[in-house]
């Protein structure tokens, strides 16, 4: 695993990607700032790195997982529910391989709303 810093208007987490092929390709293009868009409780951003689905591609996840969506180039974090949740959980728009998991609570990033920017590097 590597432990990565996110920092986003004035909010620090920290989170761990795994050991996957997606995963070691988004830790090898770190540092990576960019202007987030906004998919209800859900920050997504392109990272430059173009991946297929892989074993760990999932409709299904929980708050606080990083996925890498390969429709956008996407790197994906979910902190609440989505347009299309049914309940508490995120849903993505379409698969995600999942990459990794904030430490801690990731629904702080609610009150990230709105930022112009995020920053992600290695810790």
């Amino acid at each position: 695993m590597n432990r990565i810093r996110l920092t986003i208007r004035g909010i620090v987490l920290e989170a761990d990607l795994f050991d996957t092929k997606t995963a070691r390709a988004v830790f090898g293009v770190l540092p990576i700032e960019a202007a987030p868009e906004e998919w209800g409780d859900e920050f997504y951003f392109e990272i430059g790195v173009e991946m297929p689905l892989d074993e760990t591609a999932s409709t299904k996840v929980k708050v606080g997982d990083i996925g890498y969506w390969p429709p956008g180039n996407s790197l994906a974090i979910f902190f609440g529910p989505t347009p299309i949740s049914r309940g508490e959980d995120p849903v993505p728009a379409s698969e995600v391989n999942i990459v990794g998991r904030v430490v801690g609570d990731a629904t702080i990033l609610k009150r990230a709303r709105g930022a112009g920017k995020i920053r992600i590097e290695a810790a």
